[in-house]
């Protein structure tokens, strides 16, 4: 077996299990589940219909590279979303569909990293989607973390990396907006890190998922490729972004998303990826064509989040250490207790599940960062989330 398989942490909802396990929870009170970040809101319905109607063609293989029609809408709506310059982000070159960016995020890993190298890095936030950390370990690199406290604004502080880091680094994960913090970096941001990838010689791997799941309709979060449009950079040179229709348009169980950026990469990582065996069903792209094409059921999508935002934050108003987040359907509540014992009395005395901060994160520079933190995942029904959120009143009282 291949031993880097014995570094793997357990993932944080086994860890999460345990400690359920280890309390009993009341009986007469309905379990309220705020710890995935699964969606919830209905699908829709014209994305499941277009799924139904060519099921048929589950009788055809699939091409790893993707149906035309499906890369054509893809970097249409990357084109008009993020504002890129005119033909420069084309189906062909700068496009790849993948089965959901988890999957992605992971392969994209082993395809960077050059192990004839000495002690590569890859670096990531600290707290991190876990897939950043598993990833590194199985390529053979070293996962190096970088802090996100309230002191730098859960963005970490690129300038203080040591020039040592940056010289051994192969690959840099950002996600803006962030899990677990929701953070959204700046066009400024981005910048300096093309600077520092040029500079020092890395990919940049910016997960976006979360991109769609905003407050201000007239200042969506910005991106990586649209940084290297305002540069002038159109050849998106070592950066790469990464997109699902999993939370834009819930449907997390079509495993649908795109790559797409720097087209001398991508066309590596398309050679990887052919062994990979890993093409997307023709009847889930042709379904993934018509919710790249929609934007109304991600309008109406961004409403009911809000409106969910909006009820639980004014009844934890002055309860808890917590505020709405740049974006995305998180809450990083700061805990008076520490988070992993705030989770485990929660969920023993009011039946609801919220994910302990020290799960997502790792300890570095003699802290962990999620220590003295939860993660409310606001997926649930805005009834439920009410209800939750008046039951973590009563706890937090309680203490």
């Amino acid at each position: 077996m291949n031993p880097d398989l014995n570094q793997l942490h357990p993932y944080p909802f086994e860890k999460l299990a345990a400690l359920k396990a280890a309390v009993t929870a009341p009986a007469q009170l309905t379990d309220i589940m705020l710890s995935i970040g699964e969606p919830k809101h209905e699908p829709p319905a014209f994305v499941l219909e277009t799924l139904v109607k060519n099921l048929v063609k589950l009788s055809n293989y699939p091409t790893t590279k993707g149906l035309p029609e499906l890369r054509e809408a893809i970097a249409t709506w990357a084109s008009k979303r993020f504002h890129l310059n005119s033909g420069t982000f084309t189906a062909d070159k700068h496009v790849l569909p993948v089965n959901g960016t988890r999957e992605a995020l992971f392969a994209f890993a082993q395809a960077i990293v050059d192990r004839s190298k000495p002690n590569p890095l890859i670096v990531s936030p600290n707290p991190f989607y876990q897939i950043y950390e598993g990833a590194a370990i199985l390529s053979g690199a070293e996962p190096y973390f970088l802090n996100c406290t309230p002191e730098n604004n859960f963005i970490p502080d690129f300038a203080a990396v040591p020039a040592s880091v940056w010289e051994r680094c192969q690959l840099l994960f950002i996600c803006s907006p962030g899990n677990p913090t929701g953070a959204v970096m700046s066009c400024a941001q981005l910048k300096q890190l093309i600077a520092l990838a040029d500079q020092y010689d890395f990919v940049i791997a910016s997960d976006e998922c979360y991109s769609e799941l905003y407050f201000d309709e007239q200042n969506p979060p910005v991106g990586l490729l649209q940084a290297c449009a305002e540069l002038g950079r159109d050849d998106f040179a070592r950066c790469v972004v990464f997109h699902s229709l999993s939370k834009r348009s819930n449907l997390p169980g079509l495993r649908s998303g795109f790559v797409g950026g720097d087209a001398k990469i991508l066309e590596k990582f398309l050679l990887y990826r052919t062994y990979h065996g890993c093409a997307m069903p023709v009847p889930t792209q042709l379904a993934s064509v018509a919710a790249w094409q929609d934007e109304s059921h991600v309008i109406d999508n961004r409403e009911a989040y809000r409106q969910k935002f909006d009820a639980v934050l004014a009844i934890l108003d002055g309860v808890l250490d917590v505020a709405k987040p740049d974006a995305s359907f998180y809450l990083w509540p700061k805990t008076p207790i520490k988070g992993e014992k705030f989770a485990q009395q929660l969920f023993a005395q009011q039946k609801v599940t919220v994910l302990p901060g020290s799960y997502l994160a790792r300890e570095a520079d003699g802290i962990n960062p999620g220590e003295h933190y939860v993660r409310l995942a606001l997926v649930a029904p805005l009834a439920e989330c009410i209800q939750a959120a008046e039951r973590i009143k009563a706890f937090v009282q309680s203490l």
